[in-house]
């Protein structure tokens, strides 16, 4: 229980750095300020709207439909499609961070002795990539390779975003702190993996991907043993 205590500072810290501004966990100027709640909601159903219809069928008319919300509302959070984009991006890698770390803190209080740390994290991962926030995130990843314009957003904040993980990661498994490198190379492994399987997985079927997670797992542990030396 000593470690849970730095554990969630750090969390808020990593979520500061990702949401400057504040963001739900911030309770009391989340409750004062009425507006930063639709603006929420505009963002939720942003999300649904780029994961239902894919990032060139986004536009601000179908969010404020979506988020039940007047022009005039939608206007005054987000001007343009350009401003609603830069706002989803942050929002998307807020959500996706937040996720990870509650799901963890939570899987680290309960956690059995003895119970693999590199398993667990793995399975948080795994469970982390099947949300709509990281089907957001791929769609603007593909779409941000042929778009010059989002790319000059998201590839900066996608860059922001690892560095802070990486960060969270190197404190929250301080058997890597030796090898630096190759606790990148298992961070980088999982998410290659992952995002394989969430593009793949319809395809290859329950069997195919089991087995997958499980060469994968194996690997992180070989490579932290090879960490430990």
């Amino acid at each position: 229980m000593a470690t849970i205590r730095p554990i969630t500072t750090r969390r808020s810290q990593a979520l500061h750095r990702i949401r400057p501004g504040g963001g739900p966990d911030d309770r009391t100027r989340w409750q004062q300020r009425k507006s930063s709640m639709t603006r929420e909601a505009i963002l939720e159903a942003a999300v649904d709207s780029l994961v239902d219809t894919g990032y060139a069928g986004l536009s601000t008319n179908d969010v404020a439909r979506r988020a039940g919300v007047s022009r005039g509302a939608m206007h005054h959070h987000f001007a343009s499609r350009a401003d609603l984009v830069e706002g989803l991006i942050e929002h998307v890698f807020y959500h996706r961070m937040r996720q990870f770390l509650d799901d963890f803190l939570a899987r680290l209080k309960q956690a059995p002795t003895g119970e693999d740390p590199y398993r667990m994290a793995m399975e948080l991962h795994w469970r982390s990539v099947q949300s709509r926030e990281y089907g957001a995130f791929l769609r603007l990843a593909v779409a941000a390779r042929s778009d010059e314009a989002l790319a000059a957003i998201f590839t900066p904040a996608a860059r922001l975003y690892d560095e802070i993980w990486l960060g969270e990661m190197h404190h929250a498994f301080p058997q890597w702190r030796e090898a630096p490198e190759l606790m990148r190379i298992a961070n980088d492994v999982t998410q290659a993996v992952h995002a394989g399987l969430q593009i793949n997985g319809a395809t290859w079927g329950d069997a195919r991907m089991a087995a997958v997670l499980e060469r994968a797992a194996i690997l992180v542990e070989d490579l932290a043993r090879e960490a430990r030396g």
